[in-house]
Order: structure tokens, then sequence, then C-alpha cells
């Protein structure tokens, strides 16, 4: 049987690190795991393939070092090392993707931003959709401290 996991998208903003952390405590309390989700924006058609090769190299490499930096504070925080996923692509799509096709996973975890109006992800998946999924959905909001977090995970 595969343990239970959490999924946690990752960007470079604040709020996806606080999401993350908090996913981290909660999943060591429990014995889950946590999946790393980054999607990458669907590259344009550059008439040139070479060019359009380098951009979505460099653009891979960006994804990867930030993913490797965020599981690192992971294991950190709970001494596992997480899944990790790159889709490309609409981010929506990606999740409902990895959700569909992992019957592990027990909360979508997403971070909202301090002091703004949710993303798109926040209110895609709070909104109409959220009745549908197969799985919690869990806001952390970004203004949570480190010590916060730890008493609610």
């Amino acid at each position: 049987m595969t343990a239970p996991s959490f999924l946690v998208v990752v960007d470079p903003t604040p709020e996806s690190r606080v999401a993350m952390r908090f996913a981290a405590l909660r999943a060591a309390h429990v014995g889950a795991r946590v999946i790393l989700l980054h999607t990458l924006p669907a590259t344009e058609f550059v008439q040139w393939g070479g060019v359009q090769d380098l951009i979505e190299a460099e653009t891979k490499a960006q994804a990867d070092a930030l993913l490797a930096a965020v599981a690192d504070e992971l294991f950190a925080l709970s001494g596992q090392r997480p899944g990790m996923i790159v889709r490309e692509g609409e981010a929506t799509a990606a999740v409902l993707e990895v959700i569909g096709g992992d019957p592990s996973i027990r909360a979508l975890v997403l971070g909202a931003a301090k002091g703004a109006a949710p993303g798109p992800l926040v209110t895609f998946f709070t909104g109409e959709r959220a009745g549908a999924l197969p799985c919690l959905v869990i806001v952390v909001p970004g203004s949570l401290s480190d010590a916060r977090l730890a008493e609610l995970a």
C-alpha cells in the first residue's frame, strides 16, 4: 500500500514555500509523504528550432534548480525526500492530471499570498471545482510564521 501523500504546487513565491513547510511538517506527523509539482509554461513556437531548444533547456534547468532547493528545505524539516514532478502547460490542468493519476494524494496544499488576492490556483480549487476533487484542499495563509506552522501541523 502506498503511503498517503500531500501535493504541493511549487513556484518562486513566498506563499508556495509556506505551503511546502506546512505540508512537510504535517506529513511528518501523520506518516505521509510530500509530492512537489512545478509547472512550466508551454513554450511558444520559435522559428529557429535551436533557439527554442535552448529556451526550453534553460526553463527546465531553472525548474530543476527551484525543485532541488525546495526539496532540500523539505528534507531539513521532515527528514524525507519528496517526490518531484515537472509538467509543461497550464497549472490547473497539471494539478488535476496529477491528482487524477495518483490515488495516494490525500490533500492539495496551496499557499495564499499575504495581503493580496488569492492566486489563480487557490481561486480555481476553492471555487466550484472544490466539490468534485477526490482529496482535501488545504489553503495555508502566507503570513504564518514557522512557529505557528509547527503548532498547526
